[in-house]
């Protein structure tokens, strides 16, 4: 059975990418799609993928509105989001709290996964009230049927995102990149801070994770244990070679996994148990940023052929 599969190529990745590792029981047939949220688009509104990486919170907003696929507990990407906010140093912003009573503008949608971890951030980290902020989006969001909170709006016709923040109209903004001398990160030395947050409150956001169709799950019982597994042996040919300096020309991506696994050890870890705690915020911000109506317990997001696995 071959799996017409969308997939990053990354160090953790490469040897299922590159076929020298295979999932025992299926083939996975890779389209290469420029830029990966546009696969996650494609998943979420038409299925066109077997097997799909897709951003937690476009996961999580899908799997509200009843989406046909289901993710195993892999997560290709992680980051730290301390640095996603910016600000024009000429708005009178000083720190966090700030923004409160301002418009913020946010980078395509808003349950956009950076978003969503960098609000957090914000509320329960710098203590910012995030209802007293008017959330300006720049795009739309890939799940159609999502309806935004009263204090999540469009941008103006015409408008673009950058000018607005240069001017000063928007003061500050969430993943949006401007080269100017007045464009500062509203968070100073932000991948410190990232770290403080993984040393002192265990915070390692997850960002992607990978899903798979229902049909597909329901119709193959060891499918999706058997992508876990090879999802995981990639992983762990990757971070042998990242422990032992082998990578020959490293990425940002390997230079942050290489300082996480001084923290951590595995910087990359699989499965339901390592990762409940992420897994439980990420629903949390969730729920209270108007993302999701309620809470999901955490073994429906995977298959209970999945729920026992770690790697």
């Amino acid at each position: 059975m071959r799996l017409k599969t969308a997939l990053v190529t990354r160090g953790h990745t490469q040897a299922l990418k590159d076929g020298s590792i295979t999932p025992r029981t299926v083939e996975l047939e890779f389209e290469e799609v420029p830029q990966i949220i546009q696969a996650f688009r494609r998943m979420v509104r038409g299925l066109e993928f077997d097997v799909s990486e897709m951003a937690i919170t476009t996961y999580l907003t899908a799997k509200a509105h009843g989406k046909r696929f289901t993710a195993i507990p892999v997560f290709p990407m992680r980051a730290f989001h301390h640095g996603a906010v910016v600000y024009n140093a000429k708005s009178g912003i000083e720190s966090p709290k700030d923004l409160e009573g301002r418009k913020v503008g946010v980078n395509r949608g808003y349950t956009v996964t950076t978003g969503v971890w960098a609000r957090g951030i914000l509320q329960h980290q710098y203590g910012v009230d995030l209802k007293r902020i008017t959330w300006v989006l720049s795009g739309d969001e890939h799940v159609a049927e999502w309806k935004p909170p009263s204090n999540v709006v469009p941008i103006d016709a015409g408008r673009k995102m950058d000018e607005l923040l240069l001017s000063g109209e928007i003061p500050a903004a969430i993943g949006v990149q401007v080269e100017s001398p007045d464009i500062k990160p509203l968070i100073p030395n932000a991948k410190d801070a990232g770290l403080a947050a993984l040393r002192e409150r265990g915070l390692y956001p997850i960002n992607h994770t990978v899903v798979i169709k229902d049909e597909l799950i329901q119709a193959h019982r060891d499918l999706a244990p058997d992508l876990f597994h090879a999802f995981a042996e990639a992983k762990r040919l990757y971070v042998r070679r990242l422990a032992a300096s082998e990578i020959p020309e490293p990425s940002k991506d390997d230079e942050v996994f290489r300082r996480v696994m001084e923290v951590i050890g595995d910087p990359l870890p699989y499965g339901v148990a390592p990762n409940r705690r992420m897994l439980e915020t990420v629903v949390q911000y969730a729920v209270e940023q108007g993302i999701i109506p309620r809470p999901i317990a955490i073994e429906e997001l995977f298959p209970a052929s999945t729920h026992a696995l770690t790697a």
